[in-house]
């Protein structure tokens, strides 16, 4: 096996050879130094080559945060296999459709699952004494498939290969001050199973030789207090939990144990969602914490810009590009395909994905090393020929040159950092037998930051209530997926190609309730 190396299994032998009896992991009452994660990782290595897997098979792996998540994921890539992290809250149609279109030979679950039909499936990372299968490992090869979801309306498999990985921890380490330092202690409760978690979690704390805390679930209080016990110094973070933080305190009377929890932190970051502006002054008038925001997409591994980068902290801001990073806002008034989108670039723009506004939003585009190589299987849809990728979010420049988000994709909802395409949940609320069409639209949470809300029309005579629509969903959806909300309309709005127009929905501003509405004006009238 090549020991110098890029991917994280390299890194996590690099860390054991420097700094072999320093922390690496805490979980609960389980410490584990560097060494002794290298030598965790090796066995789970011989566990998979046990297996009959070969270099470059699927492995997926649904498992909750914490060393067996690490051991599976690190041990699966030193035995040269690809990485397909599952979220833990799919649903069986869900998870079905993964492993399908990854094609993955093994599954790895807790030990309490129960079986997975069509695939091998593995109880616990697997482990052997046997000898490292003999890997050369290759930079440029897919590490992990991170799904995501597309504009297909199914989600899609964005292949990350260890140099995009290795890049973005590269590049955000050379923020000064950088989110990760070697004498860190690091709050990992963000799911692993998420890019943002992967690798701007754990792959900096394994750039750096840093300890991870890791965390299976989060909660508040228990977080704040072992926060404070192991004297935590970096929390990557996103906007639930700093609004749960600060809602724990305000139950307690007292801001106390916030206080308390974030008494060593170093630095604290937050992506995934804007995080309210009043949520990021409380932190700093309450906590004493200044949040730096930033900003990411799972196909750029996945860290593309922050207030880190910029030095200037500012609420509902991301700053500006992280190092080595290239940024640039594209006039949104172009709808249709210019010529610099071609395989063949227009005449001054061989190097550029469109003219940079000067005023108003932009479309996001993106170049750097850390950038995936397109959707599994094929790469299709990666970044054009020049390098450039096209985010479809918006944003705009203020005074100081920082950017703000204005909006994600038109019609994707970011619950709590997770995408959620209204297509795939219209699929499942089309089929029950009382919905003759329906459309999924966002709602403004508090809490997640975007819910879920149906607007649905009804068959002619039929009837449907709330929680039977939400039942129905919660069959074939994880739960942040489920429609919070529900909206009756006597018919929908459409485009004169036929299309269901969200926009119009959007732009209705329609309250959640359960029962039928009267037809609003210009729709079903």
């Amino acid at each position: 096996m090549t020991e110098a190396g890029s991917s994280l299994s390299s890194l996590v032998r690099a860390a054991a050879r420097a700094r072999p009896d320093a922390p690496a992991v805490v979980e609960r009452q389980q410490r584990l130094t560097w060494a002794e994660l290298d030598a965790e990782v090796d066995r789970a290595a011989a566990g998979f080559a046990a297996h009959g897997l070969a270099p470059g098979d699927r492995v997926a792996v649904q498992l909750p945060n914490g060393l067996d998540w690490l051991r599976a994921a690190v041990g699966a890539l030193r035995a040269g296999l690809v990485v397909v992290p599952v979220n833990t809250a799919y649903t069986d149609p869900e998870l079905d459709y993964v492993l399908t279109d990854s094609g993955s030979s093994l599954l790895v679950v807790p030990a309490d699952r129960e079986p997975v039909a069509g695939v091998r499936v593995c109880a616990g990372p697997p482990e052997a004494d046997g000898p490292l299968p003999d890997v050369d490992e290759d930079p440029d090869a897919p590490a992990f498939l991170c799904y995501t979801s597309g504009t297909t309306g199914r989600p899609r498999g964005a292949i990350l290969t260890s140099v995009a990985l290795r890049a973005n921890q590269e590049q955000c380490l050379a923020m000064r001050p950088p989110p990760v330092r070697a004498d860190d202690r690091v709050l990992l409760v963000l799911p692993l199973f998420h890019v943002y978690g992967l690798n701007a979690g754990f792959g900096l704390v394994a750039a750096t030789g840093a300890c991870a805390v890791l965390e299976e679930t989060f909660d508040p209080v228990a977080s704040l207090r072992l926060m404070a016990e192991e004297h935590v110094t970096a929390v990557p973070g996103a906007p639930p939990m700093y609004q749960a933080w600060l809602a724990a305190a305000d139950a307690a009377g007292s801001d106390a144990e916030l206080r308390r929890g974030f008494a060593a932190l170093r630095i604290a970051s937050c992506g995934a969602a804007p995080l309210p502006e009043d949520v990021w002054t409380a932190m700093r008038d309450r906590a004493a914490v200044t949040v730096w925001e930033g900003y990411g997409l799972t196909e750029a591994a996945p860290v593309v810009a922050s207030t880190l980068a910029t030095g200037r902290a500012k609420p509902h801001c991301i700053g500006g590009p992280v190092p080595g990073v290239e940024l640039a806002l594209r006039d949104t008034a172009a709808t249709e395909p210019r010529p610099e989108d071609d395989e063949t670039p227009a005449a001054g723009h061989d190097d550029h994905p469109a003219d940079e506004v000067e005023e108003g939003p932009g479309e996001i585009w993106v170049r750097g090393a850390n950038l995936f190589a397109g959707y599994w299987p094929d790469g299709a849809d990666g970044p054009d020929a020049n390098g450039w990728l096209r985010t479809g979010d918006l944003a705009y420049r203020d005074a100081d040159g920082d950017l703000h988000l204005v909006d994600r994709r038109s019609d994707l909802i970011l619950v709590s950092g997770f995408n959620v395409y209204p297509a795939e949940v219209e699929r499942v609320l089309d089929a029950h037998p009382a919905v003759a069409e329906s459309a999924v639209i966002a709602a403004p949470d508090p809490r997640t930051g975007s819910a879920v809300r149906a607007v649905v029309v009804l068959v002619p005579g039929q009837t449907l209530t709330f929680e039977e629509l939400q039942a129905h969903a919660a069959g074939s959806l994880a739960r942040y997926k489920v429609p919070t909300s529900v909206h009756f309309l006597p018919a929908l709005p459409h485009s004169l190609t036929g299309k269901v127009s969200r926009a119009r929905l959007r732009e209705l501003g329609l309250p959640g309730q359960e029962e039928a509405a009267e037809p609003i004006e210009g729709i079903g009238a």
